[in-house]
């Protein structure tokens, strides 16, 4: 990866990790899964109106658009409402990065290789950690929630690969906009079931009071910065690289996230939390991280085949 996407991946870090403390300030004012709807829908209708649809299929866009959007945000929002610790959340989602890799290997046939494995048992170890942690003090249940957000993630991130593959030269902000598309219903029909129908219309009113004014600007910040910004980013990084070069990157979005919450929320981890998110990232690292080859010969065949494309087409370069 070159000097200027590093540059690229560390402000997506900024934004993801300062994304926490925007999350936890829009929970306290709207249930999670009207949230999570929000977030999208604020986005969605500019985008079905202004910005045409990328050129690639749609499995993909859903693909995308449900575990990015649905999954890890219905599950990551539900975890922080139920207790989840803000910075101990920015940790737990980063399980995504090895789960990248599983997926990468199960799905795009990207090789793993026994360092790869060996990272994924180490990190699952420390996340057994502060499951433990976690039962002793708190449910465990809202770091299994987060776990599967993570996992959510993860499936997101293959469906952009499998689109920014099949298609060299899509434009990522494009694809990144459009799913936004959606989330939207599946998430409000899900906050209507689960949190009422009148709910989330209620808080949006009282967003508009004098003391509630907290909640729009972490939307703001949330659908703009974190959203468009942010996944734009990361999308462009996802199509000129393999998805376990760029999923380091999500480790260092802890650091921002642990340390913004101390700072503005008062939140101190558990010594053993912080030695379980040692291992967390350790572990990960070395799941996502060295020289990956590149895509195999017959994979490219059938990329090329899928897309519409004659064998031979240039694909992206991988690093």
């Amino acid at each position: 990866m070159n000097t200027r996407d590093r540059l690229l991946g560390l402000t997506v870090v900024l934004l993801w990790g300062l994304n926490f403390l925007a999350i936890r300030v829009g929970l306290d004012h709207f249930p999670p899964f009207f949230f999570a709807a929000l977030r999208f829908a604020v986005i969605a209708v500019p985008v079905l109106l202004f910005v045409p649809r990328p050129k690639v299929r749609m499995r993909w866009i859903l693909l995308y658009g449900t575990g990015f959007g649905i999954l890890q945000f219905a599950f990551l929002f539900t975890a922080m409402r139920i207790g989840m610790p803000t910075g101990l959340a920015s940790l737990v989602l980063q399980s995504s990065a090895p789960f990248t890799v599983l997926l990468g290997t199960l799905f795009l046939r990207e090789r793993i290789r026994p360092v790869q494995v060996a990272g994924i048992v180490v990190a699952m170890a420390g996340m057994a950690v502060i499951g433990w942690d976690r039962l002793e003090h708190a449910s465990l249940l809202p770091v299994l929630l987060t776990l599967a957000g993570g996992l959510g993630w993860a499936f997101g991130n293959i469906g952009a690969r499998r689109a920014t593959l099949e298609s060299p030269g899509l434009n990522t902000l494009h694809l990144t906009l459009w799913i936004a598309v959606i989330p939207p219903l599946p998430l409000f029909a899900l906050s209507a079931a689960a949190e009422g129908p009148t709910v989330g219309l209620r808080a949006v009113a009282d967003s508009f009071s004098a003391a509630g004014w907290p909640a729009p600007v972490a939307l703001a910040y949330i659908a703009v910065l974190a959203t468009v910004v942010g996944s734009s980013l990361w999308t462009y990084l996802m199509s000129r690289y393999p998805a376990g070069v760029v999923a380091p990157l999500t480790l260092l979005v802890p650091v921002v996230g642990i340390a913004a919450a101390w700072m503005f929320l008062d939140e101190t981890p558990t010594p053993l939390a912080l030695v379980g998110g040692v291992i967390v990232i350790a572990g990960a690292f070395a799941a996502t991280s060295g020289k990956r080859p590149a895509v195999a010969a017959d994979q490219a065949v059938e990329l090329d085949a899928a897309a519409g494309r004659r064998p031979g087409t240039p694909q992206l370069v991988q690093t």
